[in-house]
């Protein structure tokens, strides 16, 4: 039931996952989302293990589908806020790492800097996850290919247009697992705001293995046409506060919103990693509306979650 290659691993990127990996990853979180809805929601997986949680930025999704998803596998989750640790004066993170080692089973890290994860992973004897870098979310992407096979069946014919900041954390991760699993993906975005050259490479050798395709844009229009999958996500994140002018002007034409829709099949889904800034990156009507599938995608970071916490940490 597990994926048994993943005990005791890592989880920084996507790309550290196989196809066969990430592929089981999928089949078993939806396993779980069954036995969930049949009544099953706490499984003794863990057998108790602690999960820290280390936490730089605010989270909802994040931080509540990690602590839920240790519970429910039997485990327990110790939510550390950086300010609360001495890594706010100035405690270099290896040490905070090779302490860590001795107390728990596990770290899941949500940080702005992805050499931050980096360097907690080296120097972490115990499996780090990355619960969020400025770099990758690939638990999010973990959701997000869920939920597009939970209503489109077959990635190898599905059409990702994503829609906005291609150097986005979330767009490296989702690109990665499409094309992993045979999907096209067109990314629509402004000049300079193009996805990291290497994960692109990587994207497109992956594309070329399983059948599927990738294409960076300026046009949305272009990428949204035809699509079975429209993704946005906001265009200011957090620690980018004082770009936010620049990132609201640069961006402004790449607005998900009912004229832009309308280029795409009768029955796309709306995707979102939330939260929504409703009247920038997209309209009311449009998370609103029936094609919308934000709040099962939001569901699904919990079964995500549960499946890669028990195949790494079981």
């Amino acid at each position: 039931m597990f994926v048994n290659s993943l005990r005791n691993r890592d989880l920084l990127s996507i790309a550290d996952l196989s196809v066969e990996e990430l592929r089981s990853l999928i089949d078993l979180s939806f396993k779980l989302k069954e036995l969930y809805y049949n009544g099953l929601k706490y499984l003794n997986i863990l057998n108790g293990k602690i999960v820290a949680l280390i936490f730089e930025k605010h989270s909802t999704r994040t931080r509540i589908s990690l602590q839920v998803a240790i519970e429910q596998i039997g485990g327990r989750s110790l939510y550390l806020s950086s300010q609360e640790l001495q890594l706010a004066r100035g405690e270099p993170i290896k040490d905070t790492a090779r302490v860590l080692d001795r107390y728990v089973d596990g770290v899941a890290a949500r940080v702005y800097s992805h050499k931050s994860l980096l360097e907690l992973a080296e120097y972490a004897k115990i499996p780090v996850i990355n619960a969020l870098s400025d770099f990758e979310h690939p638990l999010q992407a973990l959701a997000d290919v869920m939920t597009i096979l939970e209503f489109k069946k077959d990635m190898k014919k599905v059409k990702v247009a994503f829609v906005g900041d291609g150097r986005d954390n979330v767009a490296h991760s989702l690109m990665l697992a499409v094309t992993m699993l045979g999907g096209s993906i067109y990314i629509a975005t402004p000049v300079g705001y193009e996805p990291d050259a290497r994960l692109y490479n990587i994207a497109k050798e992956y594309a070329e293995k399983s059948g599927g395709y990738i294409a960076i844009v300026r046009d949305p229009v272009e990428a949204v046409k035809d699509a079975d999958v429209i993704y946005t996500d906001v265009w200011v994140s957090m620690g980018q506060e004082t770009e936010r002018d620049k990132r609201i002007k640069d961006l402004k034409e790449y607005q998900v919103n009912k004229e832009l829709v309308a280029y795409a099949k009768n029955d796309y889904i709306f995707m979102h990693c939330l939260p929504a800034h409703r009247g920038e990156e997209v309209t009311e009507d449009v998370i609103e509306s029936p094609n919308s599938v934000v709040w099962q995608q939001a569901e699904n970071r919990l079964h995500t979650a549960k499946a890669a916490i028990a195949s790494i940490l079981r």
